[in-house]
């Protein structure tokens, strides 16, 4: 993706310039290990390392490298690229205008309205703040150990949280959290099925954008996103992981579902082929 001479978004909150954790009694390949589980199942596994019986670190002031900040230049790049992109799609397909969100960058751990927002989280959207939080590590999370390499993988992972954001904008977002939380398990699970796929059904409608309005797009890109979308579908998670894939227990899609939702955004450019809720009910 071609993103180095882009206008970068100013919604950027760098909180990385200070860094709050604790080490656990786990090891570092321990702690290695259950971060690497956080991101598998895009849980908050914190409590295992806070827990695990370590030594306190205390907050302070950290340097950020020359790659710290590149990732921040390409993140800025990449969210104003969905800035100028969903503002055209809300005007030609909703008739509304596109509030831009904000994305919060830190380091290690961070707060946020919907809990702690650390490497084990993963990127999410709260919603209580209509910020996306991003530990920009997980970009070495996804290339090396879930096999997604590329930048326009690690673009395709800011395009879905923001997604979400545009669904919160939409009321979507709500009215299945909303119903969610009177369902069971399974049903509910069912629904954070639904509401990812339609993340990434518009995730695939930014990149159509991206192609034809901005010409950001290089050989590969799509490729590289259709390969992320599989690397981290719930089916290929679990397997990876050394478990039989267990479908009630899925929140994201399997790999093939993901991938199909990717393509038919991006295929139609259309919102209204992003009714992953009448799809699957």
């Amino acid at each position: 993706m071609k993103w180095r001479k882009a206008r970068g978004s100013r919604n950027i909150e760098d909180r990385r310039k200070v860094s709050k954790g604790k080490t656990g009694g786990l090891g570092i390949v321990g702690i290695i290990f259950v971060l690497a589980i956080g991101a598998f199942f895009d849980v908050d596994v914190s409590s295992l390392l806070t827990n695990s019986g370590g030594s306190s670190v205390s907050s302070g002031s950290v340097e950020l490298t020359k790659e710290d900040k590149t990732q921040a230049a390409f993140v800025s790049a990449t969210l104003g690229y969905t800035e100028q992109i969903w503002d055209a799609v809300f005007k030609d397909q909703v008739g509304g205008t596109y509030r831009p969100v904000t994305l919060v960058l830190y380091k290690g751990v961070t707060q946020s309205p919907c809990g702690n927002a650390s490497g084990a989280t993963g990127p999410f959207f709260c919603p209580g703040d209509r910020k996306v939080y991003l530990d920009t590590d997980f970009f070495t999370t996804l290339s090396r150990r879930l096999g997604a390499k590329g930048d326009f993988a690690a673009a395709y992972v800011v395009a879905h949280e923001v997604a979400h954001h545009v669904q919160n904008e939409l009321g979507t977002l709500g009215q299945a959290n909303k119903a969610r939380q009177s369902m069971n398990q399974a049903d509910s699970n069912r629904v954070s099925v639904m509401i990812e796929l339609q993340a990434d059904c518009y995730a695939g409608i930014w990149a159509r954008y991206a192609e034809d309005k901005l010409g950001v797009i290089e050989g590969g890109d799509i490729r590289e996103a259709m390969n992320a979308a599989k690397q981290i579908g719930d089916d290929t998670l679990q397997s990876n992981a050394g478990n039989r894939p267990m479908p009630h227990t899925f929140t994201h899609g399997t790999s093939k579902q993901r991938q199909k939702w990717f393509k038919r955004g991006y295929k139609s450019g259309r919102m209204d082929q992003c009714d992953s809720f009448a799809a699957l009910n």
